[in-house]
């Protein structure tokens, strides 16, 4: 099956796995350590609207940027052991030699899942491949399902039996959403989506699943 192409731009519901379903996250620092990296690689190319993060695989609604959007690398950065330097993007009045490299998203992806198993592997001591080769995307085209995928993301915790609701799982973007702390998180976009804060929460109170996790459809209109 074909990957669906990255696009500047355009929203995708991006998700991934362990090999074999193994876990990718076993305790706290494993998730919070998942989210500094993307935080240096990802925030770079793309903006995010919802999150979870689950014992052996992930789901995240984003928005790759325009290339206008995307600011440069500078080459005096690049051999810095910090990689908040080193990844970090500059929007130089006048680009320069030192500005001639601007990120590519497929390929901060891969950055993101290479140097997180690294890391992983290393501190559990454990060798071989830790997420799927090919991480899933699905672009996103109707803004109508915009709601729909943030209830689903948000509700995955639900889904597989380790909340009753979403409020109670630590590990995704509800609790930003519904807190007024800074974030990059595109929570005003979020809120709007669901025609208020109010609305995201009763929402996010209702059954989003039934039976055997079959899915219910809220669409807002």
């Amino acid at each position: 099956m074909m990957k669906e192409p990255v696009k500047h731009g355009c929203f995708y519901h991006v998700f991934n796995r362990g090999n074999n379903y193994e876990n990718v996250f076993i305790d706290n620092d494993d998730y919070e350590h998942f989210l500094e990296l993307y935080d240096i690689l990802i925030d770079t190319v793309a903006d995010t609207y919802a999150w979870c993060l689950l014992k052996n695989h992930f789901h995240v609604l984003l928005r790759i940027r325009n290339e206008d959007e995307i600011g440069y690398f500078n080459s005096d950065d690049a051999k810095s052991t910090d990689m908040y330097v080193k990844w970090r993007t500059h929007v130089p009045e006048k680009p320069d030699k030192k500005h001639l490299r601007k990120p590519n998203p497929p390929e901060q992806f891969k950055h993101l899942f290479s140097t997180y198993a690294t890391w992983f592997n290393k501190k559990h001591k454990r060798m071989g491949s830790l997420f799927c080769k090919n991480y899933s995307r699905i672009r996103i085209t109707d803004e109508k399902y915009y709601a729909n995928l943030i209830l689903y993301i948000h509700n995955n915790p639900v889904k597989h039996g380790f909340t009753d609701l979403a409020i109670d799982y630590p590990w995704s973007s509800y609790l930003t959403v519904v807190s007024t702390k800074n974030t990059k998180l595109k929570r005003e976009e979020v809120i709007r989506y669901f025609k208020g804060i109010k609305r995201f929460k009763n929402m996010h109170n209702k059954p989003f699943f039934e039976g055997d996790h079959g899915l219910k459809r809220f669409i807002v209109e």
